[in-house]
């Protein structure tokens, strides 16, 4: 919402949240709508409620406490959240599953060198001077969750990032790793897929550390003084095997509810690692490496430590201790719906983790604040006497931190549910910084820029603006996704690592993430507590009104559309150019025996499908309901029954997070990753495939005419 006083603007929200400005011009043409006349006056009495000032007293009450996945403080959280939301008159309930997840009982690290004088006895405590919050004896001691328990000694090897490249690099310079340590700086790849590769390539155990290049005193001050990791600092997390399933490990496909039976589980072995992994600050991590022996590290691998970094072997040996406590724990979502009085099957979601390391104030509360803001807004609609077209869910996941556990068996559980569901909207780091970001499935990208010049930013102006400017300074947290001044503002593709995952790749909801960033040093440590938001990430908890304006407006908006307002036009060219791409990168590898005809003519069809779909959408008549549900069936369309070869869990044949990326997008990922591999029976195989979906999601969206 423009205004031409950007610091009256915010002194009017800071005196009187409620009192947004008045729309002064008629409402604009949204898609989706034949007259939004209506609906902009229900948008503006919801834009009014969120306050920043509760989104910061929830933060605190979420922060007060570390609540770890399954702990007594994780139940409290849940209530917490079950409170607000029956508070604003949702339907809630708490879901609870068990599920297997470890805790740790003994993590240490020793190094030593070639004398046997010790180097490290570790992990060190988390600690830097007057953080009011890193003493509490609740806090977690540093550990990857689903890390393998043993007791290992072997010489150390550097491995950069620990992505495939820097293995092979490895492999290239005929260092083997059997029986080794491997030291790997995160960053680049999912932490999941460095374990897993060190693994596949005969490694012991695995130490994973936060080099200062990356998120410490490189960047800027570290904390207390500013945003950036201490030295004491660790990133806890996930190893899971998150691209092969997510969820509870040993249920895949299947929800972990609590009368599921023994006999329905089944081993866990080959979704979690067997070998060792523990993570480490720098302060752990740097005698390591400045003992380290063997040939340079090659170009782009040396950190920011203030010495060479090798290779090694040779120079220091590290005995490596992890004692698992794994068990079946009780885990808790909080469900709460605002029945719609028109589609009351037709559901759209907006979903959060609740669950984190240790404060999580940053990831997730900040997320979790922000959402409850806005089930405050929908509240007060549905108290004056509104309801939504379509019954809005809003979701408070549990494990997520685990392994996308909560969220992956409710949408297991509720699979046939889902095939109505119209949208999944995540939030997850709500707010690190000003900086908004977002990313969705080709059909919703629009959809989010469209919506984004409603609601009104702390800075002046819109949300919208806001983060076209970012994108045109091409500052550090965006740098080259900056688009050139004609183009929009740039909406990146979903691969996994949150908890839109289950949602978009095992069903085919169509799916967002937003989020707001900035710098944030303390990912997954002790010091992601509330003393740190306030001194660096939202000190007015402006941000938190921000994102809660925002992910409402996806579901409200969504909700009470006339036509669901999907791009398939859009969606359909981005696939017609990977499929291109895909040809190109064949013919590069000589893989030439390949016939990509038919799954380019299917591609085509569905792009021609998609523009007479998008004409009906412009200007909608006749039957709206057998029309939406064309179009919310076409999504599910480009799902393949059969699932990616080696991980059938994942069944979206044109996004999936890649094996070798953990969190990154591979688009058309079977036949992608059947080129990367060489294998042209495979790549034949999955080209059939996804010309068989491309066909079903066009003839889908011809009955849309």
């Amino acid at each position: 919402m423009p205004t031409r006083n950007p610091l009256a603007f915010l002194l009017l929200l800071a005196l009187d949240p409620s009192q947004l400005p008045a729309q002064s011009t008629p409402p604009p043409a949204v898609f989706g709508y034949a007259d939004f006349t209506a609906q902009s006056k229900i948008e503006q009495e919801f834009l009014a409620v969120p306050e920043a000032k509760l989104a910061g007293q929830h933060l605190k009450t979420l922060t007060a406490e570390p609540h770890l996945a399954s702990t007594p403080e994780d139940r409290k959280t849940a209530d917490y959240v079950a409170q607000k939301f029956r508070a604003a008159g949702l339907e809630t309930e708490i879901v609870p599953y068990r599920v297997l997840m470890n805790q740790p009982k003994v993590v240490r690290v020793e190094a030593y060198d070639p004398t046997g004088k010790l180097l490290i006895g570790g992990p060190t405590r988390e600690h830097v001077d007057g953080d009011p919050y890193q003493d509490d004896p609740r806090v977690v001691m540093p550990f990857n969750g689903s890390s393998g328990s043993g007791d290992v000694t072997g010489d150390v090897v550097y491995a950069n990032y620990g992505r495939l490249e820097d293995f092979d690099q490895l492999a290239a310079q005929h260092i083997d790793l059997h029986g080794k340590i491997v030291l790997v700086r995160y960053g680049a790849v999912f932490r999941g897929v460095k374990v897993y590769i060190a693994e596949l390539r005969g490694a012991a155990g695995v130490l994973i550390y936060s080099d200062p290049q990356d998120d410490g005193y490189y960047k800027g001050d570290p904390w207390p003084i500013g945003p950036w990791r201490p030295d004491t600092g660790v990133q806890r997390g996930s190893v899971q095997f998150l691209f092969k399933y997510p969820g509870d490990p040993e249920t895949p496909g299947e929800a972990s509810t609590l009368d599921l039976p023994d006999s329905a589980r089944i081993s866990p072995e080959g979704n979690q690692p067997r070998i060792v992994s523990i993570p480490l600050s720098y302060h752990d991590a740097s005698p390591i490496l400045q003992a380290l022996k063997g040939p340079g590290v090659p170009q782009g691998w040396q950190g920011a430590l203030p010495f060479r970094y090798h290779l090694g072997p040779g120079g220091v040996r590290v005995h490596l201790v992890s004692q698992q406590d794994y068990r079946r724990r009780i885990i808790w979502d909080v469900i709460g719906k605002a029945k719609g009085s028109q589609y009351p099957d037709d559901w759209v979601i907006a979903g959060n983790h609740r669950d984190a390391w240790v404060y999580g104030a940053v990831d997730p509360s900040s997320g979790t604040a922000a959402m409850l803001e806005s089930v405050h807004g929908i509240g007060v609609l549905l108290k004056q006497g509104w309801r939504p077209r379509r019954t809005i869910v809003f979701c408070s996941w549990d494990a997520e931190e685990e392994g996308l556990i909560g969220s992956t068996e409710w949408v297991e559980q509720h699979a046939k549910t889902l095939d109505r569901a119209v949208a999944y909207f995540n939030m997850d780091v709500g707010v690190a910084g000003p900086d908004f970001s977002a990313a969705a499935v080709p059909s919703l990208k629009q959809f989010l820029r469209e919506l984004t010049r409603s609601v009104p930013s702390p800075l002046g102006a819109t949300v919208y603006d806001q983060w076209r400017n970012a994108h045109l300074e091409g500052n550090e947290h965006r740098g080259s996704n900056a688009p050139p001044e004609t183009e929009e503002v740039h909406v990146g593709d979903l691969g996994s690592g949150s908890d839109f995952t289950p949602f978009l790749q095992h069903v085919g909801v169509p799916s967002t993430d937003v989020g707001s960033g900035g710098p944030y040093g303390v990912y997954h440590s002790t010091f992601d507590d509330f003393a740190w938001y306030t001194q660096n990430a939202d000190p007015k908890f402006v941000y938190l009104q921000e994102m809660a304006r925002v992910f409402g407006l996806e579901a409200l908006r969504m909700a009470d559309s006339d036509v669901l307002p999907y791009d398939y036009l859009t969606y359909a060219r981005a696939i017609d150019s990977y499929v291109a791409a895909a040809k190109r990168k064949a013919s590069d590898a000589g893989l030439t025996p390949l016939d990509f005809a038919p799954a380019a003519a299917a591609a085509g069809r569905f792009v021609a499908a998609a523009q007479k779909a998008h004409d009906r959408q412009i200007a909608p008549a006749g039957d709206l309901a057998k029309l939406n549900l064309a179009l919310r069936q076409t999504e599910t369309a480009l799902v393949s029954e059969a699932g990616l070869p080696n991980r059938p869990w994942y069944r979206h044949t044109i996004y999936a997070p890649g094996e070798f990326t953990g969190y990154a997008a591979v688009v058309i990922p079977g036949v992608n990753e059947a080129l990367d591999a060489r294998d042209l029976n495979r790549a034949a195989r999955q080209l059939a495939v996804l010309a068989q979906a491309l066909d079903r999601a066009a003839h889908t969206l011809e009955g849309a005419r």
